[in-house]
């Protein structure tokens, strides 16, 4: 998720919730790895601690999404590539060709895909792409097509790009494509907790599941303890995440946190605080690592 899965949070879900999945980091631009623009290659520093992880790239041209997957696999090593074919956002869905625009433009998709096989990487490419752009039928030719190009697994969102996140995530349709393919299918959408995942893979019949907006300021629900959270856990873990996004970011760490303390305090757990609208909106505007624990010692 752009903005959200970097390092220090995958580092966080791999300390609350162990090794037993793999983290997808937010996307970034091919082209910008090109260019060898910084900002966008310390965006794919791995560190040890995290693998399995996998770098999620977005692009429209072949040459340049080559050269991208080339470059990180052979800087940063990742467990994975990624391409994203999925992304809603206009600005990469509209104004170009890349993220969930791909699936009107097969071809191209296939064009991609073929150009970074080229390049022999040391790791398995992959695909995060949605049923369609407006049809949800449009997801059977176009899986079929990516898997003939030659990808290793794909990873389904159980909606259309003009659905966006709105609606029921629909893991039927996921089902049919699994049935179609012959590589690992990954479903996500609508996964919030583990019943959740057993009902999903019951439906879908997928080989795993990606969870995304599930995991923002839940990160156990990667774990099998994420039932037994309490307050002061709870209040451990947003520590524990500033510190990890002070060490990564410098001073500006704490202004980088604020839009995941929130999530933090959303839904059942929410009802549980006093004062939690309060809470939620002195966190968003919190500087400094001392001002965020005395905000929290006022939940205890």
């Amino acid at each position: 998720m752009a903005d959200y899965t970097d390092q220090p949070f995958s580092l966080l879900c791999r300390e609350v919730a162990g090794k037993d999945f793999v983290i997808f980091r937010e996307m970034v631009s091919a082209e910008a790895i090109v260019r060898g623009n910084a900002k966008t290659l310390k965006m794919c520093e791995v560190d040890k601690r995290e693998h399995p992880v996998a770098i999620q790239i977005f692009g429209d041209k072949p040459e340049s999404m080559a050269q991208a997957a080339k470059i990180i696999d052979t800087k940063f090593k990742p467990d994975g590539i990624d391409i994203n074919m999925g992304c809603p956002v206009p600005k990469i869905s509209q104004k170009t060709k890349a993220g969930a625009a791909l699936m009107k433009y097969p071809d191209l998709a296939v064009e991609i895909i073929e150009a970074i096989k080229k390049e022999k990487l040391n790791c398995p490419l992959s695909v995060k792409t949605r049923l369609g752009w407006s049809d949800e039928n449009e997801i059977l030719d176009f899986a079929l097509c990516l898997e003939q190009a030659g990808i290793d697994a794909i990873t389904i969102h159980g909606r259309t790009k003009m659905q966006g996140y709105a609606g029921v995530a629909n893991w039927n349709k996921i089902a049919e494509v699994k049935k179609i393919l012959s590589i690992p299918v990954i479903a996500n959408g609508d996964i919030k907790g583990a019943d959740d995942i057993q009902k999903c893979l019951e439906i879908t019949g997928a080989d795993g599941v990606m969870i995304g907006r599930g995991a923002l300021g839940n990160p156990w629900v990667l774990s099998n303890n994420n039932k037994q959270l309490t307050i002061n856990k709870l209040i451990k873990t947003i520590i524990r995440h500033a510190e990890l996004h002070l060490a990564h970011y410098g001073e500006r760490g704490m202004v980088t946190l604020r839009k995941h303390l929130p999530w933090y305090f959303h839904g059942a757990r929410a009802a549980d605080i006093k004062d939690v609208k309060k809470i939620r909106a002195e966190l968003v505007r919190v500087s400094t690592l001392q001002e965020l624990k005395d905000i929290l010692k006022r939940i205890v």
